[in-house]
């Protein structure tokens, strides 16, 4: 039997954190907000999309300026917040509405007939924009539904089963009534009590968590063990010159970091690139120096590359300059950066 909704929902009235992208009691949840924060919370914290929210919504506060904006303008107003197919399944969602007329549509349904949104997202933006009492299931309701009915399944095995029990828990009438508050409620409660280190005399759930009466909340949800990362290796080249420019080119339009920004490099693989290798490389002829390496981990590898560092009177290579100065605003990924910074500290 699904615990009381009143209970959660009378605990929320109290805790609920207050984010630039939720309506307060009593104002109508902008649907725009609510699925630019959805889009940019999968994969990324809370804390770290604040900033990146509120800097995008100056930029483009409406769908329709979203739609307008070239993709290099959008593409620069993401980077940094990572896995950047977002941000051009963002853009084309963007346009799709635009072309629609410029509103959302209401529907789990017509939701997921946008590019870019998935079954959580869709059910996110309905329950949250729209009131329809539907559940989004994320990491957080896995977490407090493999507690409540306490379901010792490993993950991921166990998803299909959590997905069937959390669309329970708000068919009373008041979590329907409530739909987007409900919503809301559990994401909070997963982030701030039922966190992998449950707070449990804090939870407005605890007299009917199976797994706390069992004592063994702390263990759920049960996870199958982890293979290791697969690590790769590479290398990149920061050209420079005497001028003050440096070398950029931009990376295939699809697959990781696609569309991005990047300094030129080689292809990324198994074996680490000994120097002679790297340099056969290079964009072009010059007197490389190994200025240093870093380490980078993306969500199925961990990839290290070796930075070489060379200036030249003047740059005769495929790609575009951008002042090196200026490389601060220019739409690189996180990857990248490390490479410029590794580059920067060897020159000083």
């Amino acid at each position: 039997m699904p615990p009381p909704a009143d209970a959660l929902l009378a605990w929320y009235d109290r805790n609920r954190r207050r984010m630039p992208w939720r309506a307060l009691p009593g104002e109508t949840p902008d649907p725009y907000r609510v699925w630019l924060s959805e889009i940019m919370l999968q994969q990324t914290t809370v804390a770290a999309v604040i900033p990146y929210f509120e800097r995008f919504l100056q930029r483009f506060p409406t769908v329709q300026a979203l739609a307008a904006a070239d993709n290099d303008t959008v593409m620069a107003a993401w980077a940094g917040l990572g896995y950047y197919a977002r941000a051009r399944n963002l853009h084309a969602c963007a346009r799709a509405v635009a072309a629609g007329g410029g509103h959302f549509p209401s529907t789990v349904d017509g939701l997921r007939a946008l590019p870019g949104i998935g079954p959580y997202t869709a059910n996110a933006v309905a329950a949250i924009a729209f009131n329809r009492p539907v559940v989004p299931v994320d990491g957080n309701v896995e977490r407090i539904t493999a507690r409540l009915f306490a379901i010792e399944t490993p993950m991921p095995g166990a998803k299909p089963e959590l997905a069937t029990q959390a669309a329970r828990l708000n068919t009373a009438p008041a979590a329907a009534a409530r739909a987007a508050d409900f919503c809301q409620a559990l994401f909070d409660l997963g982030a701030t009590i039922c966190t992998p280190r449950p707070a449990c005399a804090l939870c407005p759930w605890r007299a009917h968590c199976e797994a706390h009466r069992q004592g063994i909340e702390a263990d759920l949800p049960r996870r199958t063990p982890k293979s290791a990362r697969p690590v790769r290796h590479g290398a990149h080249f920061f050209l420079q010159d005497t001028a003050g420019h440096v070398l950029l080119r931009r990376r295939p339009p699809t697959g990781l970091l696609g569309g991005m920004t990047e300094l030129p490099g080689t292809a990324w693989r198994d074996t680490p690139f000994l120097p002679h290798e790297a340099e056969q490389q290079a964009p072009m002829a010059a007197t490389w120096r190994r200025a240093g390496n870093i380490r980078h981990v993306f969500t199925h590898f961990e990839l290290f590359l070796d930075v070489y560092a060379a200036t030249v009177p003047r740059i005769a290579a495929d790609g575009f300059l951008r002042p090196a100065a200026a490389l601060a605003n220019e739409a690189l990924p996180s990857v990248m950066r490390k490479c410029v910074r590794v580059a920067h500290k060897e020159a000083a």
